[in-house]
């Protein structure tokens, strides 16, 4: 049974998560991320992309709580290992190289992160780091692509790299989560709703779902 403590800490984790989601719905606007200019358009370009795709938004969430899971140096290799990968997925996207089913890999993503973070799947770090990057590789693609035409391509990267540190960092205080009694279930379960909306946007890239 949960402690009164431990209810609190999921009120507050369902407040966070409630409140992501809303922020990702008002960012949603392409005006928000993409409509901007200069250097400053750039960043704010950036640091909002991330944002206004469910997808990445739940991707990266989950990178850090399976690598507060892991343990050890995982807990912050895997968010380091990230950011960095998904720059040079960003290089590709800007130079418009192409990378086969990009958005079927990031909903795949989703749902493979959501599941390792679920069920507690433990492999070893440079398997963890291996999968992490791939994926990271295509998400970065992704924002690469969409960079804003008019925006400061640097500017834009160093945004939307300090907006995914962030979205790990949630993860990873998600997964701190675990040192209270029942916090592992509460963990578990945010694994199962991130790994079900990653297969839902995975059966939408398919062209199945309407």
């Amino acid at each position: 049974m949960m402690t009164n403590g431990t209810n609190m800490i999921a009120r507050k984790l369902l407040h966070t998560v409630l409140g992501a989601a809303l922020l990702s719905l008002l960012t949603s606007n392409p005006s928000l991320a993409h409509e901007q200019t200069g250097v400053g358009g750039g960043l704010a370009g950036g640091l909002l992309h991330p944002l206004t795709g469910l997808d990445h938004l739940i991707a990266m969430v989950a990178v850090g709580i399976w690598g507060a899971q892991l343990g050890g140096a995982a807990i912050w290799i895997l968010p380091v290992v990230f950011p960095l990968v998904m720059a040079f997925g960003a290089v590709l996207g800007i130079l418009k190289v192409g990378l086969p089913v990009p958005e079927l890999i990031i909903a795949l993503s989703a749902l493979v992160l959501g599941l390792a973070v679920a069920i507690r799947i433990r492999v070893p770090f440079a398997v963890a780091a291996i999968i992490v990057a791939i994926f990271a590789i295509f998400h970065g693609h992704a924002h690469g692509v969409e960079l804003p035409t008019a925006a400061n391509p640097l500017a834009y990267g160093c945004g939307f790299v300090v907006a995914t540190g962030l979205l790990h960092a949630c993860g990873i205080t998600i997964g701190a989560l675990a040192r209270w009694p029942g916090g592992e279930r509460i963990i578990q379960g945010v694994g199962a709703a991130i790994a079900a909306l990653g297969g839902y946007f995975l059966v939408a890239s398919l062209g199945v779902a309407a």
